[in-house]
């Protein structure tokens, strides 16, 4: 398996994560693509960068968006 392309920053208990979560499940299983989560509570440098700005989209480790999945355009960015 390869490494997932897309990241999603998020925090427990945050609902929008939640839906960010499912989009992007929903998304890469269309596309045959791994995805992961990552808490920014976990680790000091992702929370000085986003702080409450979750979630966020990372794709390839780079940032795509933040606080909703843009679906076209996300899914452009995976084709």
């Amino acid at each position: 398996m390869s490494e997932p392309r897309v990241t999603v920053v998020t925090r427990v208990g945050c609902h929008a994560c939640e839906v960010a979560e499912a989009d992007v499940s929903r998304i890469c299983a269309d596309l045959g693509l791994e995805w992961t989560t990552q808490d920014v509570d976990s680790d000091p440098e992702l929370r000085a960068e986003f702080g409450d700005r979750v979630p966020v989209i990372l794709v390839d480790g780079d940032e795509h968006g933040y606080w909703r999945v843009e679906e076209e355009r996300l899914r452009r960015a995976l084709a």
